[in-house]
């Protein structure tokens, strides 16, 4: 018999991610919390977005931070960068 450790990501009492990893499940959790923030965020702002739509747009900016950072460095968005597609 084999013991397997798991790590399971969970948001409002639904799964979200099962890693095998602490630190990937860290991540994650992290970049969650983040796009939580973001959504937090432009919902504050004049821009009408309805919940899920600032809650998929949080994920997608959060899930493409290196992207993102690049861009407010002045950096081109290049296609080979291409970026992450939200994970519900």
């Amino acid at each position: 018999m084999a013991v397997i450790i798991k790590y399971i990501v969970e948001r409002k009492g639904v799964e979200k991610m099962t890693f095998t990893s602490k630190k990937e499940a860290d991540a994650y959790d992290k970049m969650l919390d983040s796009a939580d923030q973001l959504a937090a965020f432009l919902g504050a702002s004049s821009v009408t977005l309805d919940d899920e739509q600032l809650e998929e747009l949080g994920l997608y900016l959060a899930s493409n931070k290196e992207v993102v950072l690049n861009l407010f460095k002045g950096n081109d968005f290049l296609p080979e960068s291409t970026p992450a597609k939200s994970k519900k």
